[in-house]
């Protein structure tokens, strides 16, 4: 409530409802993805390969460690998407067994629903459980209607989602075990 312009559009809407029995209420809360926001604002915008230059010449040897399976371990991944007038953006933290944190972020740069960025960032950490190799996986989304449509419970009807579910479905089928959980 930062402009008087808004203050008085507001109050001609709860004059105009009144005429008709409807009561304008304030929303206490905004209902907006905050995380979404603050990981696509921290997006990087030039890519820098890393230099795996060791200065170090005190250095002998350098080996790599296979990392041990990631079948027998359950990972969450936890993902929040956002499409407003400021833009796009979605985000993404895959989180193994013994809480490794690992973020995921992205900057849309095409027009979207809340609904297909929701499913754009379910497909982000999906594909990157697959190159991590995890094999079982629990997905946490504040996205009702994403959860229940990938759980199978409710129907995919807008054109627009049926696509991104059938992909998702594709994905899955890499995992041992998937299970959604919707977060509100």
């Amino acid at each position: 409530m930062e402009s008087n312009d808004l203050n008085g559009r507001m109050a001609c809407w709860q004059v105009l409802l009144s005429e008709f029995d409807i009561v304008y209420m304030n929303q206490n809360s905004i209902k907006g993805s905050p995380i979404a926001d603050f990981l696509a604002s921290r997006a990087l915008k030039d890519y820098e390969p890393l230099s795996f230059d060791f200065p170090n010449e005190d250095l002998m040897y350098v080996a790599t460690t296979e990392e041990e399976s990631q079948e027998d371990h359950l990972w969450r991944l936890n993902f929040d998407g956002a499409s407003n007038v400021m833009g796009n953006g979605i985000g993404a933290v895959l989180l193994s067994s013994n809480r490794d944190h690992y973020p995921f972020t992205s900057k849309l740069n095409f027009y979207c629903t809340n609904n297909m960025a929701e499913y754009e960032v379910c497909i982000m950490g999906i594909r990157a459980a697959i190159e991590h190799k995890i094999k079982v996986l629990d997905l946490y989304g504040d996205s009702t209607l994403v959860i229940y449509q990938l759980g199978g419970e409710w129907e995919t009807r807008d054109l627009k989602l049926i696509n991104y579910r059938r992909l998702v479905l594709e994905l899955i089928e890499e995992f041992d075990d998937i299970t959604f959980y919707y977060l509100p």
